[in-house]
């Protein structure tokens, strides 16, 4: 096989990737990531995972290719990505003192033989009671804008947190690499 190929634009999960010293493109095309009516989060970051990586297979067509989404829920309610600090700072009020859980979904899929290996993380974050100062100054240090939740769990946001339930911290990043690991040698890539 080629290359791996990482269905994703996001430098997070390219940084995580390089952990496990394997040689890899990134490549992401679009793909629609509306949810479906009446669709749960755990089902979205899987279906999502698996759209991620058939998009980007009719470019690559010998590879092995890793998707991953992140889906996070507060409340039952849906968290994104902010894109901007008024939204930052919505988003990490409602989360003051809350459970906000965040699923990652994870596909690989053999673009040669149209295989697919899939599983999903689960990962519990528990803030801490936030005041309006304590969340500007951490939008101050970190900015986290282009992060679902509104926080970087490997920086500063680390903070905010009372504590984390979860099998991976590299999953609250963006790519479970424990759960890929497991993933890959199923596909016959034997790591380490």
């Amino acid at each position: 096989m080629s290359p791996l190929i990482l269905a994703s634009s996001s430098r997070y999960r390219a940084e995580l990737l390089k952990k496990l010293q394997l040689d890899f493109i990134t490549c992401s095309r679009g793909v629609d990531e509306t949810p479906h009516p009446q669709e749960p989060a755990d089902a979205l970051a899987q279906r999502l995972s698996i759209s991620k990586a058939q998009a980007v297979a009719p470019a690559y067509p010998d590879h092995l290719i890793i998707g991953s989404d992140q889906v996070a829920v507060c409340n039952d309610v849906l968290l994104g990505k902010p894109g901007n600090r008024a939204n930052a700072f919505r988003q990490l009020k409602a989360q003051s003192s809350q459970k906000v859980t965040f699923y990652t979904g994870l596909c690989v899929l053999n673009s040669r033989t149209g295989q697919t290996w899939t599983d999903l993380d689960v990962c519990h974050v528990y803030f801490r009671e936030l005041s309006e100062s304590q969340i500007e100054h951490y939008l101050d240090v970190d900015q986290p804008f282009d992060c679902a939740g509104s926080f970087k769990s490997e920086g500063y946001g680390i903070s905010l947190f009372s504590k984390i339930e979860g099998e991976d911290p590299n999953a609250l990043i963006g790519l479970p690499l424990i759960k890929l690991i497991g993933l890959l040698n199923q596909c016959g890539l034997a790591i380490p």
